[in-house]
C-alpha cells in the first residue's frame, strides 16, 4: 500500500470482539468503514461497524468476498488460521504481516525470536513428552509454568508445577498439545508498552503502565507505572527494537517484567492491547486509532499522555457495578456482550487521576 487509505475506505478486521469494536470506533472518527469477519453470531464490533460476514475461517468463499470488499486487513487476536491468510493475502494487504503473526502464535518461537535480539526472557525449554520435562525441570527447576505453545490467553492453556511431583498431572493438562515450560520470574513488578509502527518505519510508543493480574486475567493497567527514568526508556526501547526487527506495521503489546537484573520481556501480541484501554482518556491519540492510521497508511499520531490514568476491566459481574460507577465520573467503556459469564471480559472504565507531570 504506496498512498494512505481515502476517507470511505474499508478495513477488514478479522475478529468481532471488543478490541474490533473499540477498532471500528476509531475508524469511524477517520471516516473510515469497518468490515468484521467473526465466525460468531452477533460479535460486539457488530454494533458500530459498516458491515458484518458471519463465516467460519475454513469458508473459502466467504473469505474470497470479503478480501474483496476490503481495502487493507488487519486482526484482533492472535490465533488465526494459516489457511485463511494465506488465502486472504492474496486478496488485500493484511497489516501487521505474517512474520509477527507467526512469531507470537508460537511461544518456543516468540521466546526465541526475542533471545537472538538480544533481550532477555524466562529460561524456557521445549516440551513435546514426559521425558523433555523431566529434563528441563533439572535445568530450570521449580517452581516453574508449562504452557501450551499455541492457543493460550487469559491464564488458560497452564499449569504451575511446584515441585517434579506435579509434572505428571502438568503434563496431561496439555492434552497432548505442543508445550513450552517457562521458570518463574522474580519480578518486582510487570510492565507493559503499547508500541506503534507506521508503514514509513516511524515509531511511536506510549508511556509504560504498570498491571495487576488477578485469577490470571488483567485487573487493572496504572500509568504512570512506578519506573526510574532509565527503566522507563529501557522499555520503550525495547518494544521499538522488536518492531522494527518484525518491520512491524500497527500497535503492539509488550510486556515486561521488572527485576533486579533489568528487564525481562514476558510476551508480545501484534495488536491492540488490554492494558492500552488507558489511552482512549490519557491520549489524545488512542492505540486505536494508533493502529487505524497505522494499517491505513496515515502518519502516526503522537503518543503522548496528557492525563494519569487507572484502567480497571470490568470482569464477569463486575459489569453490574456500571450505575454506581457511573456517578463517580469515570469513563466507562462497555463491550455490548448480553451473556454475563465469570471471567469474561464485559468492559473497562478509566479513572482519570489527575495532569501528566
Amino acid at each position: 500500500m504506496s498512498e494512505p487509505l481515502p476517507t470511505g475506505a474499508t478495513i477488514g478486521i478479522l475478529g468481532g470482539g471488543q478490541l474490533g469494536r473499540m477498532l471500528s470506533v476509531a475508524a469511524s472518527r477517520l471516516g473510515l468503514k469497518t468490515h468484521i469477519y467473526e465466525p460468531g453470531a452477533n460479535p460486539p464490533a457488530g454494533d458500530v461497524a459498516h458491515r458484518v460476514t458471519t463465516a467460519p475461517y475454513e469458508d473459502e468463499a466467504a473469505l474470497t468476498a470479503f478480501g474483496n470488499a476490503v481495502d487493507v486487513i488487519t486482526y484482533e487476536f492472535e490465533n488465526i488460521p494459516t489457511s485463511a491468510l494465506d488465502l486472504l493475502e492474496t486478496l488485500a494487504p493484511i497489516h501487521p504481516g505474517r512474520k509477527a503473526l507467526a512469531t507470537s502464535q508460537d511461544r518456543l518461537t516468540e521466546k526465541s525470536f526475542l533471545q537472538d535480539l538480544g533481550l532477555q526472557t524466562a529460561p524456557f525449554a521445549d516440551i513435546a513428552g514426559a521425558d523433555d520435562l523431566e529434563a528441563a525441570l533439572t535445568t530450570i527447576g521449580t517452581p516453574s509454568i508449562l504452557k501450551t505453545r499455541r492457543f493460550g490467553y487469559d491464564g488458560k492453556g497452564q499449569a504451575r508445577i511446584m515441585s517434579p511431583a506435579d509434572a505428571p498431572g502438568a503434563l496431561a493438562d496439555m492434552a497432548d498439545a505442543p508445550a513450552i515450560l517457562e521458570g518463574f520470574v522474580d519480578f518486582t513488578r510487570e510492565v507493559s508498552v503499547i508500541g506503534a509502527r507506521g508503514a514509513d518505519g516511524a515509531v511511536a510508543c506510549y508511556d509504560p503502565g504498570e498491571n495487576v493480574h488477578k485469577n490470571g486475567i488483567l485487573d487493572t493497567t496504572t500509568v504512570p507505572a512506578s519506573l526510574s527514568p532509565s527503566q522507563r526508556t529501557d522499555a520503550v526501547l525495547i518494544a521499538a527494537r522488536i518492531l522494527n526487527a518484525l518491520d512491524y506495521v500497527g500497535v503492539m503489546g509488550v510486556e515486561l517484567f521488572v527485576t533486579p537484573k533489568g528487564l525481562i520481556v514476558n510476551e508480545i501480541a501484534p495488536r491492540v492491547h488490554n492494558s492500552g484501554h488507558w489511552t482512549q482518556n490519557g491520549c489524545t491519540i488512542c492505540q486505536f486509532e494508533q493502529h487505524i492510521r497505522a494499517v491505513a497508511g496515515w502518519p502516526l499520531g503522537d503518543g503522548k499522555r496528557h492525563s494519569d490514568v487507572v484502567m480497571e476491566n470490568l470482569i464477569g459481574d463486575d459489569v453490574a457495578r456500571v450505575p454506581e460507577i457511573a456517578q463517580t465520573g469515570a469513563a466507562i467503556h462497555l463491550y455490548g456482550k448480553a451473556e454475563v459469564k465469570a471471567g469474561r471480559k464485559m468492559g473497562h472504565v478509566n479513572r482519570v487521576t489527575g495532569p501528566a507531570a
